[in-house]
């Protein structure tokens, strides 16, 4: 997979476990950090996230390699399918200096209205900007 979006991640000494490792949980804030990141980039705005008619509604990780403190992490996202309402993306985080693949997301993520809470299609602007974007 060619990812076309990247964001250096800030690792803090509160995500480390015990092992001294970034903590699996913390890695989905790292991959939330990416989403977000790539969403205001590609839609060219910042996103008011009390309004964004896009949630999260599944998520799956691979953990490749632990994630040691000081490591120069990226995350990297591309979205790889789009549906009605649906929208298939896929992370990683990636040692910058080795390249080395630490942890694979993949993600769907879906339209909806917030009032009604019911998934409708996705905004046509924003599905203009991410094929423009992903060459889909």
């Amino acid at each position: 997979i060619m990812y076309r979006f990247q964001v250096p991640i800030q690792m803090r000494m509160s995500d480390l476990d015990p092992f001294n490792h970034v903590n699996n949980g913390v890695q989905c804030n790292y991959f939330d950090c990416g989403r977000a990141h790539y969403f205001e980039a590609v839609f060219g705005e910042k996103i008011d996230w009390l309004t964004m008619d896009i949630v999260l509604a599944h998520v799956g990780l691979d953990f490749k390699e632990p994630i040691m403190y000081g490591e120069n992490l990226v995350c990297e996202t591309r979205i790889v399918e789009l549906g009605n309402a649906s929208i298939k993306m896929i992370q990683q985080l990636r040692n910058a200096d080795t390249n080395r693949v630490k942890t694979i997301c993949s993600s769907v993520l879906v339209s909806f209205d917030r009032e009604t809470g019911i998934s409708r299609p996705i905004n046509p602007l924003y599905r203009e900007r991410i094929i423009a974007f992903e060459e889909l």
